[in-house]
């Protein structure tokens, strides 16, 4: 099973702290191709990105860090502990090294010094972890779980969590695999598997469940990520799943746990069968239906309610 998807570099937005003009060109043409670096002056504005843009990583300057921007870099740890922090060093006098110990005791664990030229691609390498997906965790698990499924299920997975968030509907899930949405459904009922829409569904509350392990981010900020129209939208969500509120589930979930949820409902007991899948090919021998051809009842009630939902 390939799964380049989630080991290819993505492209993502990383905020920087208090980096000089030279470090800021630096850091520019280091992440050409893999991060867009949001230069800032502040913490506050950092945790902004953070909350709003979604930053990937932030980048601090140790040679320009003082003790209280290191006071608000340990907020912001302490606030995004699932967003990597790193210290960057391109001279060493007094001030930076006292920096670098300040930067430490703040929770930050990654110093890379940019005097060599082999530092700037220490760097890349060390952005490149904070870029992936708060999914790539949650696909690396399928990858296990559906090791020798076919191909096609194994797209569908992949797109149900690293579609953009606006793909929230199985019309908008099947564009994106290339198939006819009543097709796609079709396929898992008369595989007797749970309807895509509920996979779709429970994986935005895995991701929602990874977000909200940052203390930094409120409800609305997930909500918002995640494109849901309102906090209120996503409020329904969480109570039609899962029969508790948004505050419940951020209590209650991070995102192994809501991703354990996830296998243990609909993909471990019915591995047997996904393990088999093509969800995206024609079986041998299928002929699509004709037009004046009615589907049987159980097929249109099926299709009727999941075209409501789409």
């Amino acid at each position: 099973m390939k799964t380049s998807a989630t080991t290819a570099p993505i492209a993502t937005s990383v905020s920087t702290m208090l980096l000089t003009a030279d470090e800021r060109a630096r850091v520019d043409a280091a992440g050409e191709g893999l991060y867009r670096a949001l230069h800032r002056d502040t913490a506050d504005d950092v945790i902004r990105d953070l909350r709003e843009h979604g930053a990937g990583a932030v980048v601090v300057s140790a040679s320009a860090c003082d003790e209280r921007s290191a006071q608000r870099v340990a907020r912001m740890v302490h606030e995004f502990p699932r967003v990597p922090t790193v210290a960057l060093l391109s001279r060493f006098d007094g001030p930076a090294g006292q920096a670098v110990l300040s930067l430490g005791r703040s929770g930050v664990r990654t110093l890379v010094d940019v005097r060599q030229p082999a530092g700037w691609r220490d760097l890349r390498a060390a952005l490149s972890i904070g870029s992936r997906p708060a999914s790539a965790d949650a696909i690396a698990q399928l990858a296990r779980d559906l090791a020798g499924a076919p191909a096609d299920c194994w797209r569908f997975f992949e797109q149900i969590f690293l579609s953009p968030p606006s793909v929230i509907t199985v019309r908008q899930l099947a564009r994106r695999l290339d198939i006819v949405p009543s097709t796609l459904m079709s396929r898992f009922f008369r595989a007797h598997l749970p309807a895509p829409k509920r996979y779709l569904a429970t994986a935005r509350l895995v991701r929602a469940a990874r977000l909200f392990e940052s203390p930094g981010l409120s409800v609305a900020n997930v909500a918002d990520e995640l494109e849901y129209s309102s906090p209120q939208s996503f409020g329904r969500h969480v109570r039609t799943s899962l029969k508790i509120t948004a505050v419940q589930f951020r209590e209650r979930y991070d995102g192994d746990g809501m991703m354990q949820r996830f296998r243990a409902e609909i993909v471990l007991p019915y591995i047997t069968t996904l393990r088999g899948f093509a969800p995206l090919t024609a079986p041998p021998g299928w002929t699509p239906r004709r037009a004046d051809q009615p589907a049987s009842g159980s097929m249109r009630a099926m299709i009727s309610e999941a075209r409501a939902s789409a």
